[in-house]
């Protein structure tokens, strides 16, 4: 009857791009592999889109465009990094779609990155999505070894 007065305690998120997914344990890179930034998915991409996996705010690009944060309209913050080890690219290959402060909807284009590139720079371009308020929530599971389009079901996030 009331409805708009239900909070909703569950979320999923979307991946950030087509490709498979991949558990953050099987990262080659500890930062990700031991959660140290917080839980999450990676996806090893097979397209050139970094997509919203949730409507909100976009908090910040980085220079290099290497990785985007964002909040979700229900306060989870997501880490969207493309690569391990991308920074030293320093912006070569990527074209950056969006800029703190804008408002956005599950997905819209944020990034575009040549993974071409990225490979033929040695570097391995996993995308990964963590989210670093981790702790504020019950679970935060991602569904691994699937593949998936940008916008599907990867991440879901229960609240406490």
């Amino acid at each position: 009857m009331f409805k708009f007065l239900k909070k909703e305690k569950e979320h999923w998120l979307g991946s950030p791009v087509k490709g498979k997914t991949v558990l953050l344990q099987e990262v080659k890179d500890p930062t990700f592999s031991e959660e140290m930034l917080g839980k999450g998915i990676g996806v090893i991409p097979s397209d050139n889109g970094i997509y919203a996996p949730a409507d909100g705010e976009i908090t910040m690009v980085f220079d290099t465009l290497h990785a985007v944060s964002m909040m979700t309209e229900y306060g989870t913050e997501i880490l969207i990094h493309v690569g391990l080890d991308t920074v030293e690219m320093k912006g070569e290959g990527f074209v950056g779609h969006v800029k703190a402060g804008d408002k956005v909807k599950k997905g819209n284009l944020l990034l575009n990155v040549d993974i071409n590139k990225v490979r033929e720079r040695g570097y391995d371009p996993i995308t990964l999505m963590v989210i670093c308020n981790t702790g504020d929530y019950a679970l935060v599971e991602g569904i691994s070894k699937q593949n998936v389009l940008a916008g599907d079901d990867v991440l879901f996030i229960q609240e406490k």
